[in-house]
């Protein structure tokens, strides 16, 4: 059933939200808003739905939020904020797809992270597909072969880089807050950290606009047609799926998931924006997909060998994988 896809297949229900928010920069552009007038946007327009939804799931007995993953969730959400408004900025000046691109170098960043504060060791396959990942990367933004293009190519490369910081934490502590084993008994919540990472979103947004004094809608229509579909298609369908997937998956292998976004985001740019990519650039989504597949496989194989597991110590332990609903 389509319910139990979380638990049986946690990378799918992770690639299936990675490709609905590659939408993303291509909704933001149409929307002509400001980046804080966007990002306050995504948030308002799908807070009431998210909150419908924590609701119902809340009716159906699953475990109530501790204080510490709810507020683990709220700043992960003023990061997200800080997110959504630099990558405006950086999506503004090199546009949607290299945009898109740059950013996600942060699966390097939560790969390091992730082994540097959780203890989270990568797994071989992820050495081994990083090269290939951060090729295809070059490839995809036109840095190798095609020059660099957009308004200010250097500073939107350095707003992307960092944006892709700001994601790293994002993730990370999201993942923190969806894992958080003190949730008590029942199964934990997987709209309600999403609901509380928005709420951190809204506020951080709303502050960030007024301290940068950049709230501009723009014309109404279609604008806030573009923002609620923002909303729906990413914040609410996209990032539910990731944040169902996370407790399933090692946080290195979700932002090595991710990448699936840029691919999306490339294609979109070219037919929505008229972003035409070149041959290179079509090379370079191929070799990136190529390496989310090494990276998947390895994690693979690792689960079929029963889950040995090497701890910080350099000692193998055998964990029961993660499974999406349960109090571990």
């Amino acid at each position: 059933m389509l319910a139990d896809l979380p638990r049986r297949q946690p990378a799918v229900t992770a690639v299936a939200g990675a490709a609905c928010i590659s939408s993303s920069a291509v909704v933001m552009q149409l929307a002509g808003s400001s980046p804080s007038m966007t990002a306050l946007g995504r948030c308002a327009f799908a807070l009431p739905v998210l909150g419908l939804l924590a609701w119902r799931e809340r009716r159906r007995g699953v475990a109530v939020m501790t204080a510490r993953s709810r507020w683990l969730a709220r700043v992960a959400g003023v990061f997200l904020a800080g997110d959504l408004i630099l990558w405006s900025h950086s999506i503004a000046d090199i546009g949607a797809g290299l945009g898109t691109v740059v950013t996600n170098l942060q699966v390097v960043l939560v790969a390091l992270l992730a082994w540097a504060v959780l203890g989270e060791r990568p797994h071989g396959s992820l050495l081994a597909a990083l090269p290939v990942m951060l090729g295809g990367l070059v490839l995809v933004g036109g840095l190798a072969g095609t020059g660099a293009y957009g308004t200010h190519p250097v500073t939107g490369a350095v707003f992307g880089l960092g944006v892709a910081v700001l994601y790293a934490v994002y993730i990370l502590m999201l993942r923190q807050a969806t894992t958080d084993r003190a949730m008590g008994v029942g199964r934990a919540p997987v709209v309600a950290p999403l609901l509380q990472a928005t709420i951190g979103a809204a506020f951080g947004s709303a502050v960030l606009g007024l301290v940068l004094r950049d709230f501009r809608l723009g014309p109404a229509w279609p604008a806030l047609g573009w923002l609620a579909l923002l909303a729906l298609t990413s914040q609410v369908v996209g990032w539910l799926l990731i944040t169902m997937s996370m407790p399933g998956l090692p946080a290195w292998l979700v932002g090595v998931l991710l990448l699936v976004q840029p691919a999306g985001s490339l294609a979109l740019s070219a037919v929505f924006l008229g972003e035409r990519p070149s041959g290179l650039q079509f090379v370079g989504v191929a070799v990136m997909l190529a390496g989310v597949l090494i990276a998947a496989s390895g994690a693979g194989r690792n689960a079929r060998r029963g889950g040995r597991e090497e701890r910080p110590d350099g000692r193998r332990r055998t964990v029961s994988p993660p499974v999406p609903g349960v109090d571990r």
